[in-house]
């Protein structure tokens, strides 16, 4: 385990690029779809801060993840938990299910891959 500067601090612009589309934007293109999307990257630069995982597999692993997330949403899994009025846990997990969203998390896996490949931290020695 070795923590990576770049990668933490990605994490933290994003996770606040995140938040402010929640509060800030309520459309039909940036939240949902650009949303999605950086939630991938997020995830992902969030697993990257902590642990030396392979780009694929840590891609695949994040997509995965957002996938069976997005498969709860189907069978409701907030409301069986009982947790629609937790704003923090319902907005987490999702409450309505939609194939867009998996269109999202496969255009944010692509791009976060591609990036990685031109332009990633791999090669870095990044510690703090």
């Amino acid at each position: 385990m070795k923590f990576k500067r770049n990668y933490f601090y990605l994490t933290i612009l994003l996770f606040l690029i995140e938040v402010s589309i929640a509060i800030f934007i309520n459309d039909r293109f940036v939240r949902p779809l650009v949303g999605d999307v950086l939630a991938i990257a997020l995830i992902y630069c969030f697993i990257q801060t902590f642990w030396n995982v392979r780009v694929t597999v840590a891609i695949a692993f994040v997509f995965g993840l957002a996938c069976a997330i997005e498969l709860a949403q189907h069978f409701n899994f907030v409301d069986r938990l009982g947790l629609r009025h937790n704003q923090i846990m319902a907005t987490v997990l999702g409450t309505t299910f939609d194939w867009k969203d998996i269109i999202a998390y496969m255009i944010g896996a692509v791009v976060v891959w591609w990036w990685e490949k031109r332009f990633g931290f791999r090669g870095a020695s990044e510690t703090m």
